[in-house]
């Protein structure tokens, strides 16, 4: 990535030179080096340098065109400034996105260092050895077959005619282990995990060897289960990966596109559980890759989305945010569209209640660990899904693996049937939640 103000530089004169009055560009690049091993032998090895900058310029009838580069020397901006001023006279005439009235604001200093990547050789020897640890841990455990290893470096810039400039970069790193089971006149059993970290020296191996040979012993006991209405327990990951998969609830360009459960009159309406309140949550600590800022500049915050039970907020860009009246809210991704988009969920208890439920007492309860498919079993503009799912029935304290489930529903109405949210929250990859029950939810055996 070159330096910002070099780039700012010879992108005003190369504008000045083309007579283009207004413009932004936004940058992004990563260098990734990856591994992946296979019986104690490496697998494959990738070291790739993807960059993408994209370039608005609104003409005079301040219509605006856009395009992308992977190049980024003076030749090269001067080429994109010049085929996008050229695209502009094709642009829209109504909702034209504008700079983010907030594009120079001040943002919070960040203190992510780059950490040196470790090398190749490292990543290697320690995948091999968790390997080694991994189906040492019990004998039913056959392979890992799917594992990798990946650090990251990443660089960041935004800047516009109107003179925004902002910068940032950093670095993280990520392991994941996925191990199978073979056992005589039994089904094949699995389970994984992951772990990120801010370097590979930070990445905590040992722990995500423990919860994937923990997990995948927990299901070597299965049984089938009734089809029926039960008491769900959802892991925090398996929450956060539905309320993901139903984003467009509170994502302000799917409401004006009306592809959207909500509406913008649904602002402030109850639309679950009081017991639940969720935010877009960047800046929190677990947020390994957090971002400062987003594609169109805007510094990042805090959103409230539920605040117990209702609706309280929406994600939005400069544009969405201007047709409803509000605020932008640092969620989006500059792309030939402007989208929208969460960074880190919060979820946390709403209000306090009388009952409290714990997987030691509890009878029959469905523990879901990880839901499955959910790009095939999400019907997101119903609200309804229907989803394989990874778990299983505990009776006080005594865990029984599933064999093989599904659990469907209404989205909307799980979120009303959330019966209990546990106090503690756990840190994951995707967002910080703690276990959520939720009442009579059905779920159908084989």
């Amino acid at each position: 990535m070159p330096n910002i103000q070099e780039l700012s530089t010879y992108a005003k004169e190369s504008a000045t030179k083309l007579g283009i009055q207004k413009f932004d560009i936004y940058g992004s690049s990563v260098d990734e080096t990856s591994a992946q091993v296979d019986q104690g032998e490496p697998k494959q090895v990738k070291a790739s340098n993807r960059s993408s900058v994209t370039v608005r310029v609104w003409n005079e009838e301040h219509r605006v065109g856009i395009t992308s580069t992977t190049d980024v020397d003076p030749a090269g901006v001067d080429l994109a400034l010049k085929t996008a001023y050229e695209a502009s006279f094709f642009g829209a005439k109504e909702h034209v996105p504008d700079f983010s009235p907030e594009a120079t604001a001040p943002i919070p200093e960040t203190s992510h260092e780059k950490t040196p990547q470790a090398p190749v050789s490292t990543l290697i020897e320690t995948l091999v050895k968790a390997e080694k640890e991994l189906l040492e841990a019990h004998p039913a455990i056959a392979g890992v077959p799917y594992n990798g290893m990946a650090q990251r470096d990443f660089d960041r810039f935004y800047l516009n005619s109107e003179g925004a400039q902002r910068y940032e970069g950093g670095s993280y790193a990520s392991v994941y282990l996925y191990s199978k089971t073979e056992e005589e006149g039994k089904k094949p059993r699995s389970a994984g995990a992951f772990r990120v970290g801010y370097g590979f020296p930070e990445l905590d191996v040992q722990a995500c060897v423990q919860e994937a040979a923990e997990k995948t012993i927990s299901h070597l006991n299965y049984n089938k289960i009734q089809s029926g209405k039960y008491l769900v327990a959802f892991s925090p990951e398996a929450f956060l990966s539905l309320l993901g998969a139903f984003s467009n609830l509170y994502n302000a360009q799917s409401i004006l596109d009306k592809q959207s459960l909500s509406t913008p009159e649904s602002l402030g309406t109850q639309i679950a559980s009081p017991l639940l309140s969720v935010c877009d949550d960047p800046h929190h600590p677990g947020n390994i890759g957090a971002e400062m800022f987003d594609g169109e500049g805007t510094p990042t915050r805090k959103v409230p989305l539920i605040t117990e039970g209702v609706l309280s907020g929406f994600l939005h860009s400069a544009g969405t945010a201007k047709r409803m009246n509000a605020q932008p809210t640092g969620n989006a991704n500059m792309g030939a569209k402007i989208t929208v988009g969460p960074h880190y969920y919060h979820v946390a208890p709403g209000q306090a209640v009388d009952t409290t439920y714990s997987l030691d007492t509890a009878e029959n309860v469905v523990l879901i660990d990880d839901l499955q498919a959910l790009h095939a079993g999400v019907q997101s503009l119903q609200g309804s899904f229907s989803l394989p799912f990874d778990g299983w029935v505990v009776n006080k304290g005594d865990r029984v693996s599933v064999e093989s489930a599904t659990v469907a529903g209404d989205f909307l109405e799980l979120l009303k049937a959330i019966a209990y949210v546990e106090p503690e929250a756990e840190v994951t990859p995707g967002g910080v939640s703690p276990r959520i029950w939720v009442d009579g939810l059905a779920i159908t055996g084989e």
